[in-house]
């Protein structure tokens, strides 16, 4: 059997195999954070695909840190019922469920919020649209707490583990980079200080959520961005994050920011090109023991995504775009059509996702695959 089905414990949560459908923004949330009978039919139907474990889309903890919209709130209370129900749909189909939690820190945007975006630091940025307003110490425990409350309510929803979303330019990545964090207190300075906003984060959640609760990280292993948060830095986050008691570490990189390294890559039309992160993920996983890693970005074989495992560069490997076009991909391969994924890389699911409130594989309703 390839490794890739092998069964893979994080903390005590037991996974069925070792694949990840990475989190996604979906945008079919009601404007209040709710999710629709759209997605939680896209949930059942990763679940029935036998995803060894589904990541919601980024969910968010606080009104200001909402990006795009159809975004999933966990801000408030009246959100749980109509989320536990989507857990539950999810459950009753044998599938695993996280939510990734997040604050949107600069790259949020006023209309969709209808709130100025706060960061680090009140600074220009190519992913900001804005300079955001700079954070005061009653912002940065607000939005601390914020995360705590959030998980808890994951919690109560009945979600399997949550995943903080420490990538791609949003808050926590905010902080972490020396690019976008200018701060002279506690929290800017050494990659400590950087570093501290995450830890408060994370001990804020466990306090409210309990020490074996899952908590997942994703995390960039490089900004790829001159001065920025670098694998070197990643490294050594990783091993704190160890010792805080995180169970698995996805591996990404770059942000919005980060031109062709930019998270979401076109072109993905040959095994060489896939995988674009794995050489920042072995070198994070050299430097753990207890802590599982997986990888995602640009994986679209089985050949690859095997070859990932066996040759250690990963514990688990993450999907995204593949998912979208393909959500019974994983089955298929279990089931030995071992066709590589039939997602073209264009991208253009995201932005037809935004135009007409909901994402979808453009190139699947073109005909184009």
């Amino acid at each position: 059997m390839s490794k890739l089905f092998e069964k893979i414990s994080l903390g005590n949560l037991e996974l069925k195999n070792r694949t990840i459908r990475s989190a996604t923004w979906e945008g079919m949330c009601d404007k209040d954070g709710k999710p629709t009978e759209k997605l939680v039919k896209l949930y059942e139907e990763l679940a029935e695909g036998e995803v060894g474990l589904i990541i919601t889309g980024y969910t968010y903890v606080s009104p200001e840190g909402q990006q795009l919209p159809g975004m999933m709130g966990l801000h408030k209370d009246e959100n749980i019922d109509s989320i536990q129900k989507m857990v539950d749909r999810v459950h009753a189909k044998g599938g695993v469920i996280a939510v990734q939690l997040v604050h949107c820190g600069g790259q949020a945007d006023r209309r969709t919020s209808g709130l100025k975006p706060i960061a680090p630091s009140a600074i220009e940025f190519p992913s900001y649209r804005e300079i955001p307003e700079e954070m005061k110490k009653e912002d940065i425990k607000r939005v601390i707490e914020d995360f705590a409350l959030a998980a808890e309510r994951a919690k109560k929803a009945g979600f399997d583990a949550i995943q903080l979303h420490g990538a791609h330019g949003y808050l926590i990545n905010e902080f972490l980079s020396p690019l976008t964090n200018k701060r002279t207190d506690e929290y800017g300075g050494s990659l400590e200080n950087r570093t501290r906003f995450l830890k408060e984060v994370i001990l804020a959640i466990k306090e409210k959520v309990g020490e074996d609760y899952p908590l997942f990280i994703k995390l960039n292993g490089d900004d790829f961005l001159e001065g920025g948060f670098s694998i070197r830095e990643a490294v050594k986050v990783s091993k704190w994050l160890e010792n805080w008691g995180i169970s698995l570490i996805e591996v990404s990189g770059g942000s919005p920011a980060s031109k062709e390294k930019k998270p979401m890559r076109a072109n993905i039309d040959a095994p060489q090109k896939e995988a674009y992160h794995k050489e920042l993920s072995l070198e994070i996983k050299k430097a753990v023991s207890q802590i599982s890693i997986a990888v995602v970005g640009g994986i679209r074989s089985f050949e690859v995504a095997n070859e990932l495992l066996e040759k250690g560069y990963a514990d688990l490997v993450s999907f995204s775009r593949p998912l979208i076009s393909e959500p019974s991909l994983i089955k298929r391969w279990k089931e030995g059509d071992l066709r590589k994924a039939q997602c073209i890389s264009c991208g253009e699911c995201l932005l037809a996702g935004i135009k007409e409130g909901g994402i979808y594989c453009v190139a699947q309703k073109k005909g184009k695959i």
